[in-house]
């Protein structure tokens, strides 16, 4: 059985919720990023939905336009059993979610979850683990924004092969319910394998992501842009987790969004590897 981790944490009392087109690239020409060191935005800061918490995974952009990815189900409106994404209800588009650093709240742009249901997918493998969701930052926000991952730097491109067992992964999740700045955010494992076709990577890390880490950015040895953090093994593989591969998520939103021209963003600092963890 698979939950969502709750992998979104409820801020309200302390209840558990739960490839066509471009595929990555450096910043538009004349874009300029705020330094790593003092960026308030980045990949890893914490997101909150409607009172839901999560953890965002990477920059994209699209023209002068400036997104932060998060999981879909942290617009979800059921409980962390409803991991289908073609069922679930979920938030709609034009949702406000606050960004952890922004001082404005952005505004939810994709939806795997709701994009799924408007086009009434029947793909199993695609309900089940296509779980991606894009934040539109306001335009006051973007000169904050960096596009490295904390701890790690990178990511250096897209992963577009999935992954083998034993390779090593690793993660930054960020939840409210580790001590800030925690050593535990920054995580270091290795994948099981693949699952669902390629939309499924599992991964089992140092500690599992918790609650609040949901939509961490996985990466892989080299760097690569690998997976999105969805979902928590609680019966197979216990205390492994799911993440949905990064490049069918973005080649789905490519060919039935608008966002045709949105792309990952690379990050400004070189990926520093898997020793990189103190």
């Amino acid at each position: 059985m698979r939950t969502r981790f709750g992998l979104a944490i409820s801020l309200v009392g302390v209840a558990v919720l739960a490839v066509a087109g471009p595929a990555a690239g450096a910043a538009a020409a004349g874009h300029s990023w705020a330094a790593a060191s003092s960026a308030a935005v980045h990949p890893g800061v914490q997101t909150v939905t409607n009172s839901a918490q999560c953890t965002a995974n990477f920059v994209f952009q699209g023209g002068s336009k400036v997104y932060i990815g998060q999981a879909a189900h942290c617009a979800a409106k059921g409980d962390a059993t409803q991991t289908n994404g073609c069922t679930s209800e979920s938030l709609p588009i034009g949702t406000h979610v606050q960004v952890s650093g922004a001082s404005k709240p952005g505004v939810l742009a994709y939806s795997s979850w709701v994009t799924m249901q408007r086009i009434k997918e029947k793909d199993a493998n695609s309900c089940a683990y296509n779980d991606l969701a894009l934040v539109e930052l306001d335009p006051a926000d973007v000169g904050k924004v960096n596009p490295s991952m904390p701890v790690w730097g990178g990511p250096n491109g897209l992963n577009t092969s999935g992954l083998q067992q034993g390779d090593v992964v690793v993660t930054y999740g960020n939840s409210k319910l580790r001590a800030e700045a925690s050593e535990l955010n920054a995580k270091q494992g290795t994948s099981l394998g693949d699952s669902g076709g390629g939309w499924s990577h599992t991964i089992r890390t140092s500690t599992p992501g918790i609650p609040g880490d949901s939509g961490s950015a996985v990466l892989d040895a080299t760097g690569r842009a690998v997976g999105v953090l969805s979902t928590l093994n609680i019966t197979t593989n216990i205390g492994t987790n799911n993440a949905g591969d990064l490049s069918r998520e973005l080649g789905y939103m490519h060919a039935h969004s608008s966002l045709r021209n949105v792309s990952l963003v690379t990050g400004t600092q070189d990926f520093r590897g898997t020793t990189a963890m103190p």
